[in-house]
This record gives structure tokens, sequence and C-alpha cells, in this order.
């Protein structure tokens, strides 16, 4: 889990630094207002859909990494009891 929470902090600091220069890009370019308005709107919508599909999969990676748990605790539940009855005095 280690490994995917140094991914979403790679991920997200791109994304940041994506956005940051955008609104940079945009703010110093020699638009008119509303056509920096518009520009700004689209740059946002991007940015949230980026960061949506970003965490779509890091709730993938998460779910599947509670899956892998899920099946060792019911493995190691399974040997314990087995030995358990193994020892059970009647």
């Amino acid at each position: 889990m280690t490994q995917t929470n140094n991914n979403l902090r790679i991920v997200s600091a791109l994304l940041l630094g994506a956005a940051v220069g955008g609104i940079l890009g945009i703010i110093f370019a020699p638009d008119k207002g509303s056509e920096t308005r518009k520009k700004l709107l689209a740059k946002g919508e991007d940015l949230t859909e980026a960061m949506k599909e970003k965490f779509e999969d890091f709730l993938a990676e998460v779910k599947a990494d509670a899956e892998i748990v899920k099946e060792k605790t019911h493995a190691f539940m399974g040997d314990g009891i087995a030995k358990a009855e193994k020892f059970q005095i009647d």
C-alpha cells in the first residue's frame, strides 16, 4: 500500500503542477476577459476529469489490495480453525 500512496502523491503533484501552469499561462495570455474565463473553465473541467480518473484508479488499487488481505485473512482463519480442531479435546 505504500507504493499506492507514493503513486497517488506523484500523480497529485503532477496534476497540481499542470493546473497551476495552465492557469498562469491563461492569466498572462493577451486575451479578453470572457475568453480567459472560457479557457479557465475548460481547464478546470479537464482537471476535474483527470482527477476523477486517477481517483477511480486509486480506488481500484485499494479494492484489489483489500481483496488480497481478505483472502489471506480467510486462509489464516481456516488454518487456525483446522489446527484448533486437530488439538480439540473431547
